[in-house]
């Protein structure tokens, strides 16, 4: 026998019988989180189609021309987020059971961008503060308040938003931003908007009552007053303002928060990149033998 074969038996010889590189802790550690998520993808898959066939039997028109219009949709906006996260999770889920490396790549590559896209949207945050605000001001509040009265899905998150955090409007202009929607608009020739709501402000911006009735006319014609006066009845500050400063007086915990769900986006990524190594390194052990 050729010194050169002797060696390669006795190399073949030190891997124990079933020996494996693949981590079980590893792949069935990254198969039960991935099956949590295709669950909460699928789960929110089901409520964007019953939001979305809910409203078409009401006989609600879909307008889905521009960006503004999918974000503002909540039925169509939960399928699309739904249907993502599901496909992602469902490759990150077989790709991890049945070791396949096209779907774990696939997998690794998604989170990958998520992340990149998340820390490049904070970076351009902190670079650009000024930008950020004035976009989420002019453009977006613009479309916010417009879109009010379009989707009742939209309008009850933006009543809930208001009444949680004790803000009226968007932008720094507060309760008179909802001068630019077409049901609130205080023009001066009521003939223009001849709606009962005409110059007020939703009933969300009124303060607090803790009564069990809600006054729904509690913010009606508020707008033609002055600030001050206004508030005796209405939130007058704008959302936006609000929530900046809630944020600024809990940054350590906002901070900690975010860092947490960095570091789990991390920790997850690694995990697919470890089981990636493990099997190229098993096929090359069979390989091998």
């Amino acid at each position: 026998m050729a010194p050169e074969h002797q060696a390669r038996v006795r190399r073949r010889r030190r891997i124990p019988s079933g020996f494996t590189y693949i981590s079980g802790c590893v792949k069935y550690t990254m198969f039960f989180f991935n099956f949590i998520f295709w669950l909460m993808g699928l789960l929110l898959m089901g409520i964007g189609i019953y939001a979305i066939m809910d409203k078409w039997s009401s006989g609600e028109a879909f307008k889905l021309e521009t960006i503004f219009d999918v974000i503002f949709n909540i039925g169509f906006l939960l399928l699309i987020i739904g249907f993502i996260v599901f496909i992602v999770s469902f490759a990150g889920c077989i790709g991890a059971l049945r070791e396949n490396m096209c779907l774990l790549r696939f997998y690794s590559l998604c989170l990958l961008i998520f992340f990149l896209a998340e820390m490049t949207i904070i970076a351009l945050g902190f670079i650009y503060p000024n930008k950020l605000t004035e976009f989420l001001e002019n453009e977006l509040s613009d479309q916010l308040i417009q879109s009010y009265r379009d989707d009742l899905d939209f309008q009850n998150i933006i009543d809930l938003v208001q009444q949680d955090f004790e803000c009226c409007g968007i932008s720094s202009e507060g309760y008179l931003d909802w001068s630019k929607n077409e049901y609130f608009n205080c023009t001066e020739n009521k003939e223009d908007n001849p709606s009962v709501e005409r110059c007020g402000v939703p009933y969300s911006c009124c303060h607090r009552n803790d009564g069990t009735l809600v006054n729904l006319m509690c913010g009606f014609n508020v707008q033609g007053k002055a600030k001050t006066e206004a508030f005796e009845f209405i939130n007058t500050r704008g959302c936006i303002p609000t929530i900046q400063a809630l944020i600024e007086n809990n940054l350590y915990t906002v901070g900690g928060v975010a860092i947490g769900i960095a570091l789990s986006q991390l920790l997850v990524i690694w995990l697919a990149r470890t089981l990636e190594g493990q099997i190229e390194s098993q096929k090359a052990l069979w390989t091998y033998n």
